[in-house]
């Protein structure tokens, strides 16, 4: 039996939790999401609580009941709660404004790169004084948010030697010592 796939899954008040076929619809304060589920998995709904079966014991069952408990309980979270990652921008130049959902990117390039994000993404940018410009992205999709951040993290990635790139905030990372350090 996995670990994680035989643990319970508490639906706090609030949310809604209906299948049908092999559809789940998890509907919450925040959004609604839908995930389609494999035909091996089977999910019970009980008063406020979810448990997750596998039907048999073939190998590619019991990799997905793991998973599937893994995306529903996402789901109930990313409806009742919310998601919420903090990127930063550290470089000499660097900037970030948003319209909307469209971010515009200073980077160091010799053009500005523009980024259309999905309606799903509640963007916020800040630029302070003396501060790094920080991207505030919220969402109820985790997944569509760690998408989101691992694309505009791909703009510009950390420098080993000098630190600058684009990182979450509070990350840390190992920093490389230049040739001169050697001798």
């Amino acid at each position: 039996m996995s670990k994680i796939g035989k643990l319970p899954i508490i639906i706090p008040n609030g949310v809604i939790v209906t299948q049908i076929d092999n559809l789940i619809v998890v509907k919450g304060p925040k959004a609604e999401l839908r995930q389609q589920i494999s035909p091996v998995i089977k999910i019970e709904i009980k008063k406020n609580e979810l448990i997750v079966y596998r039907l048999n014991d073939e190998k590619k069952s019991k990799a997905l009941h793991g998973l599937y408990r893994s995306l529903v309980n996402n789901m109930i979270v990313g409806v009742s709660k919310g998601y919420k990652k903090e990127l930063e921008l550290v470089g000499i130049g660097y900037r970030v404004m948003n319209t909307g959902n469209l971010l515009n990117f200073a980077l160091g390039y010799t053009h500005n790169i523009y980024l259309q994000l999905p309606i799903e993404i509640n963007v916020e940018t800040r630029n302070e004084r003396n501060k790094n410009p920080l991207i505030i992205l919220e969402s109820a999709n985790k997944q569509l948010l760690g998408q989101a951040c691992a694309k505009i993290r791909s703009f510009r990635k950390v420098d080993p030697y000098k630190g600058k790139g684009i990182r979450f905030v509070g990350e840390m990372f190992r920093k490389k010592s230049g040739k001169s350090t050697n001798k």
